[in-house]
């Protein structure tokens, strides 16, 4: 696919994504690396992102470094290191979490405190430490948070919709309150998307993702290169008024389309 970006348009940026190792971040790291950007990646498993990092390499200069986000200590090692290898940190995209379907009557104390952890916690743990490393003394900086479209609830996952819904209104505040600073901070919520993501899900919730296609609008799920497209733009001097935002990428689902099709279908397997 042609890009519509000039091709050094990060050009002397430094970004880092997390859970860039696969699927969306891997995508965002790959086109960020393409428009001229030094790229560090994290997830939690050493050895595939070592592997994704060396397969980024081809696009540009990749770094990586295993890190839990939702430990903190873990945090601040990563951005020593991106302080010591690159002296910088323009660039944020906070992708890393995970969550699994589940009706809400079923999540237990764990299940429900773990995905809290990682999606909401983790990406503001992630925000404040490279905030306050790099963005804050620096005054200025760029994130992009990854959530999902839960526009109107998330039937099935009512666990990460809430994450997510936290680390939205988390962005609208911190787009306030970091504004003094030249931080900008926005979100990105996809709709479904074709990528290896998708593929972690049971094979009976796979079954259904056809007929979910359906009622979306435009009738087709997104590609990963969709958010790519939307994350460069957000990161970028052609968003420089742009914060506090949330930005569908999903063909409208989140305008019509029927939230309760994977809670109905949960409910009819049990």
């Amino acid at each position: 696919m042609e890009s519509m970006y000039a091709p050094h348009l990060f050009k002397d940026k430094v970004a880092l994504v997390t859970g860039g190792r696969s699927g969306i971040g891997y995508a965002i790291a790959k086109q960020l690396l393409e428009l001229g950007a030094k790229v560090t990646i994290c997830a939690r498993k050493e050895e595939p992102l070592q592997k994704a990092a060396e397969e980024l390499s081809k696009a540009g200069p990749c770094d990586f470094r295993a890190c839990d986000i939702r430990d903190t200590d873990q945090i601040r090692a990563l951005a020593a290191q991106i302080r010591d290898r690159q002296g910088r940190l323009d660039i944020l995209v906070n992708n890393a979490g995970g969550q699994f379907p589940a009706l809400a009557e079923n999540i237990s104390d764990n299940g429900w405190e773990t995905v809290i952890k990682n999606n909401l916690s983790g990406t503001f743990f992630m925000t404040r430490e490279m905030a306050n490393t790099f963005f804050i003394p620096q005054k200025g900086g760029v994130i992009v948070n990854i959530i999902a479209n839960m526009h109107r609830g998330f039937p099935g996952m009512i666990h990460t919709g809430a994450a997510r819904a936290g680390v939205e209104n988390m962005t609208k505040t911190l787009a306030q309150e970091w504004a003094k600073y030249h931080i900008r901070i926005n979100c990105i919520a996809p709709g479904i998307i074709e990528s290896e993501g998708l593929k972690t899900y049971p094979k009976p919730v796979q079954s259904m993702f056809e007929q979910a296609k359906m009622g979306i609008p435009m009738q087709q799920f997104g590609t990963v290169e969709d958010v790519a497209n939307a994350t460069s733009f957000l990161a970028s001097p052609l968003a420089a008024y742009v914060t506090g935002i949330t930005l569908y990428v999903d063909g409208a689902q989140h305008l019509n389309y029927d939230g309760m099709g994977l809670a109905n279908f949960m409910a009819g397997m049990t």
